[in-house]
């Protein structure tokens, strides 16, 4: 004898289902999303929660539960996994804009004590300044720069990728490749 649903599903709109039936069949999208996409489209198709944890190659059926509440509440964002343990994030969009503020300026030699930023220069930098962040480490200054499309250059210096300085007749311009976003994944 099965358990009563505390929570069924509600009914799905049109472009719910389109979008839930594209990721489940989708081979670029990470598993945790198929694998959810699938799963509520077998409970909106009447399964049992055991049978549609099954179909979706997962074992609980309480699992589903949970993301049929989930869904509930709020929509296609539940396909997407939350904060899977560990300390949570420290450092959110405003701090990371302010490491990208700090990478664009060019270094004071004075100053900075440098002509070209390297990771631990910034992180000295940013430490103290009065709008810096005290605690902030190399890795995530590294990781910031990396998730804004920053890359180490050859002549060590971090630069935004998909921008490049050309000399031309008129002098030196600055070339942005529209499509450098694409060609990196």
């Amino acid at each position: 004898m099965t358990r009563r649903r505390k929570d069924t599903l509600r009914a799905l709109t049109e472009e719910e289902r389109d979008v839930l039936e594209q990721i489940a069949r989708a081979h670029s999208e990470p598993a945790s999303h198929v694998a959810r996409a699938k799963i509520v489209l077998a409970v909106s198709d009447g399964q049992t929660y055991g049978k549609a944890a099954q179909a979706a190659g997962r074992c609980s059926g309480h699992a589903v539960s949970q993301l049929v509440s989930r869904f509930n509440q709020e929509g296609l964002v539940a396909i997407e996994p939350r904060h899977g343990g560990g300390p949570r994030p420290v450092y959110g969009v405003a701090e990371q804009e302010r490491i990208l503020a700090e990478a664009r300026r060019t270094p004071d030699r004075e100053q900075d004590g440098t002509a070209t930023w390297s990771l631990s220069t910034l992180q000295q930098a940013l430490r103290g300044a009065s709008d810096g962040l005290p605690q902030v480490s190399t890795f995530t200054i590294w990781m910031s720069l990396r998730q804004a499309g920053w890359s180490w250059q050859l002549d060590r210096t971090w630069c935004e990728t998909g921008k490049v300085k050309r000399k031309r007749k008129e002098g030196i311009v600055e070339v942005v490749d529209p499509d450098a976003t694409a060609k990196k994944t």
